[in-house]
């Protein structure tokens, strides 16, 4: 029992579930606890940048290799398009199938709206008019370095960790070496400090969870339950069909990895942000038989590129918005708007909400379907932002085990060690040596 209790799993599922019930017997106190879980959240994005940094250096300066470097991104970006594209494709056919939209009068119940609704929908629809896509990719260069690391923009601190890499590789191995000694051990006492947050993981599932529940109501969920279940169904066969059929045609099982990523998904349960396993995401890969340059490139790239989830809800809820108002949109627009998110939705982020602005953007470009229409998801929307989570989290580290097997940079013995149990945390490895 004792030490069942002690299990991250285990304790944080049942923050979870103390969560829901308290945010169900104890709306007004649930929903107050939001602090707790953006507080964890905040404590893991603190880590981020570094845990990115030191990684990407070690991982590329050990290589010394930039083509290989430009291969291993190269693939990484094509994977991502072909998948994501995939995802948008099925998430429109299952719209189409399922028509979740039909019979809602969209009309009548964004007119009903409340006055915080409204509020906070004009909010999303005013952040989509200021999204600018030249400069969401322009801005990955950072104007500083140290700004990168002081806004934690992941895509920004990992540009520099590339150029970082390569540098150290580069220069005269009796520079090198003690310089990548010194990463070594800084990296070995960032894990340290992730260890120690991870201890408030439960707290920060149970806040999280609790928030959720209690503001938003689990009876919010029965008006738009169809879109719900369409949603997670579709997103539940991606997975299990699509992701599946990769991973078996690389000789690799689903569900011994589900399984070793089980206490990352429960996390992302219960906070609704794929950020908040992203530090653990690289150690876990690289535990699990992928090289530390191959995860350390393609995890971080992959939280703004290879967004699975959030591209299958992004055209579901197009789809059903245009059926919701009675709009009839031709295979034409519906192309058209494959197209249109192909480029939004690589501008999601990993944490809540970003899909929803995303959305709204999306809406405003194809000037077909009333942006306004995002009100009618928000009452739903933070409840799919959970699933939408942890398929992303699932799908960047299923195309981090493929980029690694394709470039020959993946270890069996490693990997055996892993599905064993027998492997330890990088936080670890020191106290085992001591």
């Amino acid at each position: 029992m004792k030490k069942l209790s002690s299990n991250l799993t285990f304790q944080v599922l049942t923050a979870i579930t103390l969560g829901i019930v308290v945010g169900s017997l104890f709306p007004t106190f649930g929903a107050a606890l939001k602090p707790i879980g953006d507080t964890f959240i905040n404590l893991i994005k603190m880590l981020i940048a570094p845990i990115i940094f030191l990684t990407v250096v070690l991982g590329i300066g050990s290589m010394g290799d930039m083509k290989k470097v430009g291969r291993v991104g190269g693939k990484a970006l094509l994977y991502f398009e072909i998948v994501t594209t995939l995802a948008l494709v099925i998430g429109i056919t299952a719209a189409n199938l399922a028509q979740p939209g039909v019979g809602i009068d969209a009309r009548a119940s964004v007119a009903t709206q409340t006055a915080t609704q409204a509020a906070e929908a004009s909010k999303y629809t005013a952040q989509a008019s200021e999204m600018n896509w030249v400069e969401f990719f322009t801005h990955i260069v950072p104007h500083s370095v140290v700004g990168a690391f002081a806004e934690g923009d992941v895509l920004q601190v990992l540009l520099f960790a590339v150029l970082f890499g390569v540098a150290v590789g580069r220069i005269p191995r009796q520079y090198s070496e003690p310089l990548m000694q010194t990463f070594s051990r800084l990296s070995h006492a960032t894990f340290g400090v992730l260890a120690l947050v991870m201890k408030l993981a439960p707290l920060g599932a149970f806040g999280g969870m609790a928030f959720t529940i209690g503001k938003y109501g689990i009876a919010t969920l029965l008006p738009l339950g169809k879109l719900m279940l369409v949603v997670y169904l579709t997103m539940f066969l991606f997975i299990f069909v699509v992701l599946n059929a990769v991973m078996r045609f690389y000789g690799l099982s689903l569900w011994r990895y589900l399984g070793f990523i089980r206490e990352e998904i429960l996390l992302v349960l219960g906070t609704s942000s794929s950020e908040s396993a992203l530090p653990r995401m690289i150690d876990k890969m690289e535990r699990y038989g992928c090289s530390r340059s191959v995860a350390g490139l393609v995890i971080p790239t992959g939280y703004s590129f290879n967004l699975d989830g959030t591209s299958i809800y992004l055209s579901i809820a197009t789809i059903f918005l245009a059926q919701a108002f009675g709009i009839q949109l031709p295979i034409s627009q519906q192309l058209t708007i494959i197209g249109i998110l192909m480029l939004t939705s690589k501008g999601a982020a990993g944490v809540t909400g970003s899909g929803f602005i995303v959305l709204a953007s999306t809406l405003a470009a194809t000037k077909v379907i009333p942006v306004e229409g995002v009100a009618l998801l928000l009452g739903v929307d933070r409840f799919m932002s959970e699933a939408r989570a942890i398929t992303n989290v699932i799908g960047n580290g299923v195309a981090t085990l493929i980029i690694a097997k394709s470039e020959n940079e993946f270890d069996e013995a490693k990997h055996q060690l892993a599905l064993q149990g027998l492997s330890v945390p990088e936080e670890e490895t020191l106290e085992k040596v001591a």
